[in-house]
């Protein structure tokens, strides 16, 4: 009888009301917040790079250096695979994975293809004593990107992760979240890097 008085004493803003949330909803806006934190970090990177973009202590500058033909085909390479990588979304929708699994593949090789034309590009500069300790202008370069680069790296590998996944369990409903995200972080790589081919190349050699 004394439990019952106790239970039925209990102040009214004490007690929950049961309440639904949508699944996967804490998932994408944690990605979300992630995104925010890049964009951040990536703003920050950005800002240093116009303010040590043109100390070059005396070496050379970007139109000593930068191959532009080179950085066009990397540009168009990584634009192209946001294409495919659309298509393998759209056919992720339509439920076809042998056909989603090839256009991530596609993908996937784009994206090697990018890096490997980064790495090219890293070290040549290198070989001409442009490394990133030569001036202020190459440190802050190599460190833009650079940190791109590794990001597009990162995506790489959760794409081969997600090909595995996909495989091994199908379109299950948390695969097609973690392929919304992987998306998004995509298609972030490439709004970045056109803001590197711009603020970066292109001003760079004008």
């Amino acid at each position: 009888m004394a439990m019952q008085t106790q239970s039925s004493s209990t102040p009214s803003y004490w007690k929950t009301e049961p309440h639904h949330h949508p699944e996967g909803a804490s998932t994408r806006l944690g990605f979300w917040i992630y995104l925010m934190s890049d964009c951040l970090m990536f703003a920050v990177l950005f800002a240093v790079f116009g303010v040590l973009g043109q100390s070059y202590a005396a070496g050379p500058g970007p139109k000593v250096l930068f191959d532009l033909n080179l950085i066009a085909v990397a540009t168009g390479i990584l634009l192209v695979s946001s294409i495919t990588f659309g298509f393998a979304m759209l056919a992720m929708y339509e439920g076809r994975q042998a056909r989603m699994q090839l256009w991530l593949g596609v993908t996937l090789v784009l994206g090697l293809a990018f890096l490997a034309l980064e790495i090219y590009e890293f070290h040549h500069l290198i070989e001409l004593g442009a490394g990133p300790q030569r001036s202020a202008f190459l440190s802050s370069f190599f460190a833009l990107v650079g940190t791109h680069g590794l990001h597009v790296l990162f995506g790489c590998i959760w794409l081969v992760t997600m090909m595995v996944q996909i495989n091994q369990k199908g379109l299950i409903p948390a695969n097609a979240r973690r392929m919304e995200c992987l998306s998004m972080f995509w298609h972030f790589l490439d709004v970045i890097w056109i803001g590197v081919f711009t603020f970066v190349y292109l001003l760079g050699m004008i």
